[in-house]
C-alpha cells in the first residue's frame, strides 16, 4: 500500500524510536507469552511483548533474576533487544544482548529466521532499532540469586572527578555501581553527588530468602511513609521543576547524603534498587506540558571526567542545567549499533518549554560536539535531538555501511521505518 511500518513495544523510549507519523505502528504488547522456562538452568523462552516486570515476577521465586534491567520494569523485551539496553551493572554484565542464547524473527521479506551468537545478523538485529525485522521469540539465560535483597553501600562524592576516581577501582568487585550527579552546582563541587554500590547476597547469607524471593516482598508500596499516595506525588514535585527549585532539591539531597547515609550499608530489595524510575507513578508529568528530554552520552574512561565537566559547565552557562543526572560505568560489546565504550555514561534530564526549545536543541548540538571530540557515543533509546551527521561521526562509515547492507538484505523495500530511523539514518525517498 506504500506505507511503512514501525514497531512498538511498551512505548517507553524517551524519543521517537516507536513513532511513525502518518504510517502504521505495529504494537507487539499482546505477544506476551512465556513459551518455556527451565528453573534448573535459568533458560527462558519468551515472546517479545513480555515486559521486564512480567519476566522477573515469573522467575523470582525459583531463585533467578534478569541479568540486565533498565531503570524501569515496564519496557518489553523486544524493545530492550532493539535498543540493546544496559543497566547499573554494564561494566560486569554487559548489555541485555549478551545474555540472549537465541532468537527467532520475521523479516519484511517474509523469511523466518533463527539466530544465535554465531550469526552476524544476531549482532545487528539486537541494537538494530527495530528496522531489520520483528522478534518473534527470545531465549535468554537468567542470573542465579539466593536472596531478593542486595547489600547496598552509599556515600557522597564532593565532585564528579572524584566520583569517577572512586568508582573506577570498585568495578572489579561490585555487582552494581551507579552515581547520582547534581547538575546544578558548580565550582569545586561541580558534579557532586552520591554513589551506590550493590552486591548480591551469597548462598545461605539470607536467612529469610523464602520471603525475600516472593513477589509480594518486592512490590513497591503505593504510599510514602504509609500516608502520601504515590499517584499524586508528581503534583508536589511540579513546583520544584525549575532552575531554582531543582537546585534546592539537589542541595537537600546532597546534604542528606553527606549527613545521613555517608558510607552506610543497608539491605534493599532488587526491585527498589533497580527500578528507581518506578517509585513515583507518572513522574514525567511533573515537568509540565512540555515534558522532558534526556541526553545520554558515553565517553571513554580516559576522557570522561574532562568531557563531562565541560558538558556540565556548558549547561549551566546557558541557563539550562539538567535537573537529574546519573553516572554509570560501561564496557565495550560486539553489537553493530553499540552505544558502549570502555568508560562512563552520564544521562541528564532537561525540562522542555515553549520558550526554551530552540535553545535546548542548540545546547544538545553543542554537547554532541563535545562528545564526538572525546570519541564518545550515544544511546538511541533515550535520544530526541541527535542528527544524522553526529551519528555517522560516532559510529563510523564502516558500521553505517554494514547496517545499510543488512537493511537492503533484510528489508529491500524499506518497509520497517520509524521517525528515529528516518532522522538518524537518512532513508532515501
Amino acid at each position: 500500500s506504500g506505507v511503512s511500518v514501525g514497531l512498538r513495544g511498551a512505548g517507553r523510549s524517551y524519543g521517537d524510536a516507536a513513532l511513525n507519523g502518518g504510517q502504521i505502528v505495529l504494537d507487539l504488547q499482546r505477544m506476551n507469552r512465556i513459551l518455556d522456562w527451565n528453573p534448573e538452568t535459568g533458560v527462558i523462552k519468551i515472546e517479545p511483548g513480555v515486559t521486564i516486570q512480567k519476566l522477573w515476577e515469573y522467575i523470582l521465586e525459583d531463585g533467578w533474576w534478569p541479568p540486565v534491567v533498565p531503570g524501569t520494569m515496564f519496557p518489553t523485551l523486544g524493545g530492550c533487544l532493539g535498543m540493546n539496553i544496559h543497566g547499573k551493572n554494564n561494566y560486569v554484565a554487559g548489555t541485555i544482548g549478551e545474555h540472549v542464547l537465541e532468537f527467532t524473527a520475521l523479516l519484511p521479506t517474509g523469511e523466518e529466521i533463527t539466530c544465535t551468537p554465531d550469526d552476524d545478523l544476531f549482532y545487528a538485529m539486537i541494537s538494530g532499532v527495530g528496522v531489520l525485522g520483528v522478534f518473534t521469540s527470545i531465549t535468554l539465560k537468567m542470573k542465579r540469586i539466593y536472596s531478593g535483597n542486595l547489600w547496598v553501600e552509599a556515600w557522597a562524592s564532593p565532585n564528579l572527578r572524584q566520583m569517577i576516581n572512586e568508582m573506577e577501582p570498585l568495578k572489579s568487585n561490585s555487582d552494581y555501581l551507579v552515581g547520582w550527579v547534581d547538575g546544578t552546582w558548580g565550582g569545586s563541587g561541580l558534579g557532586r553527588g552520591q554513589v551506590h554500590r550493590g552486591h548480591y547476597l551469597h548462598k545461605d547469607e539470607d536467612a529469610n530468602s523464602a520471603q525475600t524471593l516472593q513477589r509480594e516482598y518486592q512490590i513497591l508500596p503505593d504510599t510514602f511513609f504509609g500516608l502520601v499516595p504515590k499517584s499524586v506525588l508528581w503534583l508536589f514535585m511540579s513546583p520544584f521543576m525549575n532552575n531554582l527549585g531543582a537546585a534546592l532539591v539537589n542541595t537537600g539531597k546532597y546534604v542528606a547524603s553527606r549527613t545521613l547515609s555517608h558510607h552506610k550499608t543497608f539491605l534493599q530489595s532488587l526491585v527498589a534498587f533497580n527500578f528507581l524510575l518506578d517509585y513515583v507513578p507518572n513522574w514525567e508529568k511533573s515537568y509540565g506540558r512540555g515534558g522532558l528530554i534526556q541526553y545520554q552520552s558515553f565517553i571513554p574512561q580516559a576522557n570522561a571526567a574532562d568531557a563531562f565537566a565541560e558538558i556540565l559547565k556548558l549547561t549551566q552557562r546557558r541557563g539550562l542545567p539538567n535537573y537529574l543526572a546519573v553516572l554509570k560505568r560501561h564496557r565495550p560489546d560486539k553489537f553493530l549499533l553499540s552505544h558502549a565504550v570502555d568508560g562512563y555514561s552520564i544521562a541528564m534530564d532537561f525540562k522542555v518549554t515553549n520558550g526554551n526549545r530552540a535553545a535546548l536543541q542548540k545546547l544538545t548540538d553543542d554537547l554532541s560536539e563535545i562528545v564526538l571530540q572525546a570519541n564518545g557515543r550515544f544511546y538511541f533509546a533515550k535520544d530526541s535531538t541527535l542528527t544524522a551527521n553526529a551519528v555517522a561521526r560516532s559510529l563510523g562509515e564502516h558500521t553505517l555501511a554494514r547496517f545499510a547492507e543488512l537493511k537492503r538484505r533484510c528489508d529491500p523495500n524499506h518497509l520497517l521505518q520509524t521517525e528515529l530511523y528516518r532522522r538518524l539514518f537518512c532513508v532515501p525517498d
